[in-house]
């Protein structure tokens, strides 16, 4: 394929390196997982391409030293058997060196494959590789419209240019698509008046034409923290940012530094910047995590939806069943969660399940229910209160349990938990046992958070002050969870007069049902993490059940560390394994 910017007529004024001159280098990697530090490479390839024409090729398996997960192999088709007799990457890499000197390098998603060949340099003693570096994707983003493609991955790209190689997780494969695809955005870009490598590199970065003429709606905005709405003509929200700063927020939607193509296709929309001076930076995340979730605007992605929560619910009838609902009532249940999927509050059902013989039916039972018991009776997962064989006084035992083990203690759910992920190891039944584990793992983490959110939530009224930049001191009151007001104190001041009135001042805030009675989870998260953050004074606390602001002794709190660790370093999807928790 001949380059577009063949025609182009050099003039002795031009500046920067003319594409056609320019040899480039476009490569893949295949490696074990996402993490460059953690996992390693099982595969290179390379293709040297200069004005269209095919200089070298480059390809090699790599030896990773270390299993290649089934997921991986799935995926690329490289096994452990294919890579046995490969070179390891020390050896690879001066090969590989010399092979890009003088060229720039081009890769599809670039910082990936560009983080793999840096922490391989570092690991063996050679300084990260200078080349210039062109990474396809940005330029996709920047020059191809949601008309013409619905994303930008490398299949996409290769049959949009018609590209003769099919990408297929092969390194040199995938790098032959690459180069089809450089190719067809360089003839784009060349339209468009880039002519150098340089000004291939920066056009990425460059502003678009929208941005530029948007440029005036950041004049005004003041240096505060706050809020920023950015809105159509219509008036409607497109956008619900907050900044400790929003004069330089703002103004970065209309520098080159905003790249993410989502936005800049708000900011072409966008007619004016509506901002809201906030007290404190707290108060700023909190009104942005309310007004999304008030507004529900099209261009901000998380938070637009806090009512679409899950809950696992402990009913209140004469033999209580856990049931996932959508809301939370003053029922006199007991709940546990939020979980963001009802998928994820059957699996955490599941494991709470496996450890108390609750039944599992869904009709209601009165203690003169009498009616033919379920297999599960039989297997001893069930009392059968259906049929009379537990009254309701023994029943409630099971109740008692599980109901602590959603407020207070997740030992027994763990254990039992993990004593059946054991056996099905033994038995070598990995699958069965790692449905297990992300079962305890949806349960242990949804517990953890309830108990978190439950220990500030539980408190009716507390005052708590962090030191500002200034000298002076960020002050916030806190009701049930929910931040009832903000303010601040200059430096030197007496701190009663401005609490006091802060106090006086604040909203009143009458809790609801269930762990979180007056705000969202997220919200009091954003609360939890500011009074946790270093610096932060407690005030007032008034009207807690234990005297004070604590967690659970035995919380889920220290076992998630445990499920965290099972889970540490899959960076990609893979398919369920068993694996120890300790």
């Amino acid at each position: 394929m001949v380059l577009a910017v063949d025609a182009v007529q050099g003039t002795l004024d031009e500046l920067g390196t003319p594409l056609r001159d320019v040899t480039f280098v476009v490569f893949d990697l295949e490696t074990t997982g996402g993490s460059a530090h953690e996992h390693a490479i099982t595969e290179i390839g390379a293709v040297k391409v200069r004005c269209g024409e095919v200089l070298g090729e480059f390809a090699t398996l790599v030896d990773p030293g270390s299993p290649i997960p089934p997921f991986i192999s799935v995926l690329t088709g490289i096994t452990d058997a294919m890579v046995v007799a490969a070179p390891k990457f020390p050896e690879v890499l001066p090969s590989f060196l010399e092979f890009i000197q003088g060229a720039a390098l081009v890769a599809h998603n670039a910082p990936f494959d560009m983080a793999f060949i840096r922490a391989a340099c570092a690991a063996n003693g050679y300084p990260p590789p200078a080349n210039p570096v062109v990474d396809t994707a940005d330029l996709a983003r920047r020059v191809l419209t949601r008309d013409e493609t619905p994303n930008c991955k490398l299949g996409t790209l290769a049959r949009i240019f018609r590209s003769a190689t099919e990408p297929c997780h092969r390194a040199l494969a995938d790098a032959k698509a690459t180069v089809d695809v450089l190719h067809g955005l360089i003839g784009r870009v060349g339209s468009l008046g880039v002519q150098t490598l340089e000004e291939l590199r920066s056009f990425v970065r460059a502003p678009t034409p929208e941005q530029q003429r948007k440029r005036h709606l950041a004049e005004g905005v003041p240096s505060a923290p706050g809020v920023y709405l950015f809105e159509d003509a219509k008036g409607e929200a497109l956008y619900i940012g907050k900044s400790s700063n929003l004069r330089n927020r703002v103004r970065s939607y209309f520098t080159a530094s905003e790249t993410r193509s989502r936005i800049r296709e708000m900011v072409g929309i966008a007619e004016r910047v509506r901002t809201i001076v906030c007290a404190t930076g707290l108060e700023a995340e909190i009104r942005e995590l309310r007004m999304i979730g008030s507004a529900k605007p099209r261009y901000n992605k998380r938070s637009r939806f806090p009512e679409r929560a899950v809950w696992l619910k402990l009913t209140d009838e004469p033999f209580p069943r856990l049931s996932v609902v959508r809301e939370v009532k003053d029922d006199g249940a007991t709940y546990l969660g939020p979980f963001g999927s009802s998928r994820t509050a059957d699996d955490a059902r599941a494991a709470m399940h496996e450890a108390l013989p609750l039944r599992q039916c869904t009709e209601r039972l009165s203690p003169r229910t009498r009616r033919s018991a379920c297999t599960l009776a039989e297997l001893g997962r069930c009392g059968a209160p259906c049929e009379g064989r537990e009254t309701e006084e023994g029943y409630a035992r099971h109740v008692h349990n599980a109901r602590h083990a959603m407020e207070r203690d997740a030992e027994v759910v763990f254990s039992a938990m993990e004593a059946r992920m054991l056996r099905l190891s033994a038995e070598q039944r990995y699958e069965e046992a790692a449905v297990d584990r992300d079962r305890l793992a949806a349960y242990v983490r949804a517990a953890a958070r309830m108990q978190r959110l439950r220990s500030l939530t539980a408190i009716p009224h507390m005052v708590a002050a962090s030191p500002a930049f200034d000298g002076g001191w960020d002050i916030h009151v806190i009701r049930y969870g929910r931040l009832a007001a903000a303010g601040v104190m200059p430096r030197g001041a007496h701190p009663t007069p401005y609490v006091e009135a802060l106090v006086a001042t604040a909203e009143t805030v009458t809790p609801g049902p269930g762990p979180t009675p007056s705000a969202s989870a997220e919200e009091t998260e954003c609360v939890l993490r500011w009074l946790e953050s270093p610096g932060v004074r407690l005030v007032q606390i008034e009207g807690a059940a234990d005297g004070g602001w604590s967690l659970p002794a035995y919380g889920a709190g220290r076992l998630r560390e445990r499920i965290d660790r099972a889970y540490q370093g899959l960076q990609t999807r893979q398919p369920r394994e068993g694996r120890p928790l300790r």
